[in-house]
């Protein structure tokens, strides 16, 4: 299951967020995960370690079919105050989902994969309710702020003591290694951590620029179901003899 967000975890999650600075960050990481997600109306969604639903609720009011599912009991309550009836709350494993195989149409995960012990199981289960979208959105192992995270995290144990951070060519081996050789789209953000405002949005948010590999957040799409362009079989069937329903006899065809 991994590390399970206690009380005091919970609390500091959303404080965290309260501050203008980090909530310029969550902003660009929550864009790039809705541009990758890209939701219509009508489907339904489902957050795998949905944590505060602070991921959860810019899809609301959208008219869609939300779910929401967490390990942390904490954490699910703070959701479950911001959510109120819009979404369905689940507690649950990533690595053991309580759903059927393709239960929903799209699925997301938001900076929670990397607090799971198996996080390929978890992706593998992630795509089996899955019947359309996969998006992952981790923390890049390269990116500079959170090199300065894990650093700091060996000496003063913090939350991100317990986080295994990943990288773009990481994540790609775990899902061809499950899925084969899928189609997969990927984007970064908060390339410039120590800079926020206007100007510096506009640039993140510039195609080239979310191709780089060493912004703060990974979101990555898959299909889980490989779609394979097929064409009609033309067989030549050579007729030889035929059957007379009149005379019941069987007479020779010519070539």
């Amino acid at each position: 299951m991994g590390y399970v967000f206690d009380f005091q975890d919970a609390g500091a999650y959303d404080a965290w967020f309260e501050q203008p600075r980090n909530r310029y960050f969550l902003d660009l990481e929550i864009k790039l995960m809705m541009d990758l997600l890209s939701p219509e109306k009508g489907q339904r969604i489902l957050d795998i370690g949905c944590g505060t639903g602070i991921s959860l609720e810019p899809l609301l009011d959208r008219g869609l079919y939300l779910t929401g599912l967490d390990p942390s009991l904490y954490m699910l309550d703070l959701a479950s105050k911001r959510l109120g009836h819009q979404a369905d709350l689940h507690r649950g494993s990533a690595e053991d989902l309580p759903f059927e195989d393709n239960a929903f149409d799209s699925a997301f995960v938001f900076t929670s994969l990397e607090f799971t012990d198996r996080p390929a199981k978890a992706i593998e289960e992630a795509c089996r309710v899955t019947k359309d979208t996969v998006v992952l959105c981790v923390l890049n192992r390269y990116a500079p702020i959170n090199m300065v995270r894990r650093f700091k995290s060996f000496f003063v144990p913090n939350i991100y003591s317990q986080a295994h951070f990943f990288s773009i060519w990481e994540l790609k081996q775990i899902l061809f290694a499950i899925l084969g050789n899928v189609p997969v789209k990927w984007k970064t953000t908060v390339q410039f951590p120590f800079a926020c405002g206007g100007i510096a949005a506009a640039i993140e948010n510039i195609a080239i620029v979310q191709k780089s590999f060493c912004g703060t957040l990974i979101g990555m799409r898959i299909k889980p179901v490989p779609t394979f362009r097929t064409r009609p079989l033309l067989l030549k069937v050579k007729k030889s003899k035929a059957y007379n329903p009149v005379t019941g006899m069987v007479t020779r065809m010519r070539d």
